[in-house]
């Protein structure tokens, strides 16, 4: 390490640190792309083929099976240059290095100071050599070898005529496509040949440096047609699937395949326009920063049909090439159900995902942006350009981590599957409540405000402004479509949604309050206001908030000091000689009860001065008994930060009056919990201590009918306990404190139905809860007995925590990346394991293509895995594995390896066998 330790500037150290942290964080940016002294190796190891590699210094050295290492040195190459040539000129660095694409014995050298050297290896000599006038960043052969096609610095590309017997001085062409300003360089080429018309010239870089100069693009020419795709992010690499034979006398390309930094895009070069092609997998999850996630569970046909061709209406720009890669096989079963992963999105964009499977497909994009005016034009396209525009560029690939205004991004979302009733919320107070239309449609969206504060005084809203929604009828796309909007005062974050298609109304909540909206009829129901005087927050001026500041302080240490006198000062009086004994008496008895009591963490008791005690934190939709146990009725329950519980009774009118009577809504019970901790979720259950079923699951038979007959039961989950509660009484029942050293809070609770994996007919429901510790925990209903806990997500990774969804039956989703899902499961029933096969031996017939492999060809290859070429029958099975558990040698490593961590790392150990509990049903990255 003393070599990076040296004082002063040292370019040549510097550019090598540079490119090998590069390297480092995955593929570089081509594979010529290193100029330090230790240079990257180019290897084939394929059988049959020879093993290039880039040496220190500026030469080349090729292993040959069965004979000596040729050494290709800058010293041979000189011999072939003019003395004043030879003596002006350094060479740097190989840049390119190529075989023949006919004769392997003849290899291209390109060194970055511009020379070009064909080298033959039976003679040990020059064939022939070119000279440029510019850098040299890359060189490509033609597919007969009969011409050189090299890019350089200054964005020029040169074309050579190979010709041993004549030296050729000058290039047959020389081209700068972006020209006459001053461009960039050119890194990487592809010349291709065609049956018909002129070659395809693909290469990357180029653009003008002044204008364009920080834009990632690839330009395509081919028969006067000319395009430059511009990519949002960062390009990584590209190559060109084309003919795989190589005894073709053409190339004829197919597809253009880029590997940028945030996505992978293939373009369909035999489509007129060059159009993308659909990923079925790696989809760009992050093409604008997800904001917030919810899932939906066994999707109906009609509705699951409706979204997919709702989809397929906004795919058409896509080309109907099947995907030209091929990855193997999947083994993994067919679904047993139609799963939805919804996320929302910074852009104001709801992406609809197909996660039935291993891999999420894109089913459906929605934009809420049409509804309101930005600055810019919902009916321009991403590609709309004109016809005069130099250079022609085109934008590409779905990632774009821009966002016209952060007031668009998705805050909550929820979807009815039964009546196809969406909610959106934002981040500006906006609440969109949409309908699927199979057609295109034009109306104006109604626009209702909430004003959640109630003209109350002394209040000033200092955030962001609302949005204004666009006047007039606006053109919407088939799919779901906003048809009300009802818009937050003040114009804060919605923090809670609630949505009851069959009474069709929809429950809102921020950190001011919540409101009741009546989707059907377009009126407001009502609005609560659940701000306390003393939020330090929420009131202007900076007096209240020292005073606040101040009392919050004073209460803490008195806390402090009451937590430390002693017992003794509470002990009745006693005589003198009593009390050294029976303080002795009683120190004894506090030692025995601390260490044979639970340990668990003390609640700390907060106040209602708090900061963000009105946080709506959840709103959940009943049909219970709540006035008297004679008679149920429709009831709405919102939880705050502060620990309060409100519960609303509503009167909805029958379906024959439902459009003439308004509903109806009166406060009848709140709920202060003692502690004060954030209610972060609100069930209730039936009389045989069972969930409530969905809006509308019971009039499409698939859930059984609550019973009305016993008593019901509120379950509040607070960040710190769980608490039963009798109704109509609301009296304390049981309740459960978690158990922690370090504290743990409640973030996520979702109930689920875990199925037997023996009987079909028997399942139970029971509270799937994630902790700000990352662990996952079920505990059981009624009696809120804890089952079983997993350590799950680490708890430094504060975003994936708070990303986390579960599903209805005992799975979950969370972020391990701004790209990436993770998927496990609590239940042994419903698993979701990515099974596949890659057959090696397949492989090794096949001779490797030279740029790919034809789609024809790679369709033809999955088709055709399960039979031989010979006609003998093979059955597909695991190679490696099957080796692998034959080898002794291989199984005793194993086996020793596992001692020596169980012995060196045994607690490490005991975590990850219990995360491997929870994750071998079917934990994998979804990109």
């Amino acid at each position: 390490m003393r070599r990076f330790l040296r004082s002063g500037h040292d370019p040549a150290r510097e550019r090598l640190k540079r490119d090998l942290f590069q390297f480092n964080k995955g593929c570089p940016q081509r594979h010529t792309d290193h100029r330090g002294p230790a240079t990257l190796l180019l290897q084939d190891a394929l059988p049959g083929h020879r093993e290039w590699q880039r040496v220190r210094g500026a030469g080349a050295r090729l292993p040959h099976a069965g004979g000596p290492d040729h050494q290709l040195g800058h010293r041979a190459a000189a011999m072939v240059l003019p003395e004043e040539a030879r003596q002006r000129r350094v060479f740097e660095m190989v840049e390119a290095l190529q075989e023949h694409p006919r004769d392997p014995n003849q290899v291209l050298i390109g060194y970055s100071r511009g020379l070009i050297v064909i080298w033959d290896l039976r003679g040990s000599r020059v064939l022939c050599h070119f000279l440029s006038s510019q850098q040299l960043d890359s060189a490509c052969w033609q597919r007969d070898g009969r011409l050189i096609v090299s890019c350089h610095s200054d964005g020029s590309y040169c074309q050579w005529p190979v010709n041993p017997d004549t030296q050729q001085l000058e290039p047959l062409r020389s081209c700068v496509p972006y020209g006459p300003f001053p461009c960039k360089a050119i890194t990487k080429i592809f010349w291709l040949t065609t049956k018909q018309g002129l070659p395809f010239t693909i290469f990357q870089g180029g653009m003008p440096r002044a204008s364009y100069g920080d834009r990632h693009c690839i330009s395509v020419v081919h028969n006067g047609q000319q395009t430059a795709f511009d990519f949002t992010s960062r390009v990584i690499d590209f190559t060109v699937l084309s003919e795989v034979d190589p005894a073709a006398a053409f190339d004829d390309p197919y597809a253009l395949v880029v590997l940028a930094e945030e996505e992978l895009v293939v373009m369909d070069l035999r489509a007129d326009g060059w159009p993308p092609v659909q990923p079925p997998y790696l989809a760009s999850l992050h093409c604008s920063a997800i904001t917030c996630s919810h899932h939906v569970s066994n999707i109906p046909l009609k509705l699951w049909e409706r979204i997919i061709a709702a989809g397929s209406w906004q795919n058409t720009h896509f080309s109907t090439m099947e995907w030209p890669i091929d990855g193997g096989i999947s083994l993994a079963p067919t679904p047993p159900q139609r799963d939805l992963l919804l996320t929302g999105h910074e852009d104001g964009t709801v992406r609809f995902w197909d996660a039935s499977g291993v891999c999420l497909r894109l089913l459906y994009k929605l934009s809420t942006v049409p509804v309101f005016l930005t600055d810019t034009d919902p009916s321009e396209h991403l590609n709309a350009q004109g016809e005069d525009e130099w250079p022609p560029l085109r934008k590409v690939g779905s990632f774009d981590p821009y966002s016209d205004d952060p007031r668009l991004g998705i805050q909550k979302i929820f979807l009815c599957k039964y009546s196809g009733y969406l909610a959106v919320a934002g981040t500006a107070g906006q609440v969109l409540v949409l309908e699927l239309n199979d057609e295109e449609a034009e109306h104006v969206v109604e626009q209702v405000e909430a004003d959640l504060l109630q003209d109350q005084e002394g209040y000033r809203w200092k955030g962001h402004e609302r949005l204004c929604a666009r006047p007039g009828p606006v053109r919407f796309e088939p799919g779901f479509q906003p048809f009300v909007l009802v818009q937050c005062q003040p114009p804060a974050v919605v923090t809670s949604l609630a949505l009851h298609s069959e009474w069709r109304l929809v429950a809102f909540g921020t950190s001011h309050g919540f409101g009741l909206f009546d989707h059907q009829q377009r009126r407001q129901v009502f609005v609560k206001c659940t701000l306390h005087p003393s939020d330090q927050l929420a009131l202007e001026g900076p007096l209240s908030r020292v005073k606040s500041l101040k009392k919050s302080l004073r209460q803490s240490f008195r806390r402090m000091r009451r937590s430390r006198v002693p017992s003794q000062k509470r002990r009745p009086a006693g005589s003198p000689g009593e009390v050294p004994e029976r303080s002795c008496r009683t120190e004894r008895l506090g030692l025995q009860n601390m260490e044979l009591a639970p340990v668990q963490r003390k609640i700390e008791a907060r106040t209602a001065e708090d900061s963000f005690t009105g946080f709506v934190r959840t709103l959940y939709f009943a049909d219970t008994y709540l006035r008297d146990s004679s008679r149920h009725c429709p009831s709405l329950w919102a939880g705050t930060n502060g620990g309060t519980v409100y519960a609303f009774a509503l009167r909805v009118p029958p379906a024959e009056r439902r459009m003439d009577e308004p509903v109806r809504a009166e406060q009848v019970k709140e709920i202060q919990l003692m502690h004060r901790a954030p209610v972060v979720g609100i069930l209730v259950l039936d009389g045989h201590s069972v969930p409530l079923p969905e809006p509308l699951e019971v009039a499409h038979d698939l859930s059984k009918s609550p019973d009305m007959q016993g008593s019901h039961q509120l379950l509040v989950v607070s960040e710190e306990q769980f608490k039963v509660f009798t109704l109509p009484k609301v009296s304390a029942k049981l309740k459960l404190k978690l158990t922690a050293l370090e504290g743990s809070r409640v973030r996520r609770v979702s109930v689920a139905h875990f199925s037997s994996s023996r009987a079909e007919d028997y399942g139970e429901h029971h509270l799937a809860v994630l902790t700000n510790l990352g662990d996952i925990q079920v505990v059981s209903l009624p009696l809120l007995k804890p089952q079983v806990r997993y350590g799950c997500i680490r708890r430094e990774d504060v975003s994936g925590i708070a990303s986390c969804v579960f599903t209805k039956h005992g799975q979950g989703f969370y972020l391990i990346s701004p790209s990436e899902f993770e998927r496990f499961s609590l239940s042994t029933k419903w698993l979701v394991e990515p099974r596949c096969l890659v057959d090696s031996a397949e492989t090794k017939n096949h001779s490797r293509p030279r740029n790919g492999s034809g789609p024809e060809k790679a369709l033809g290859r999955a088709r055709n895995s399960g039979s031989q070429s010979d006609g003998e029958e093979k059955r597909p099975g695991p190679v490696m594995e099957h080796a692998l558990l034959n080898d002794e040698r291989v199984l005793k490593e194993i086996q020793s390896t596992l001692e020596g961590d169980r012995g060196s790392y045994g607690d490490w150990r005991s975590q990850q066998v219990a995360m491997s509990q929870v994750s071998r049903p079917g934990v994998q990255a979804v990109r």
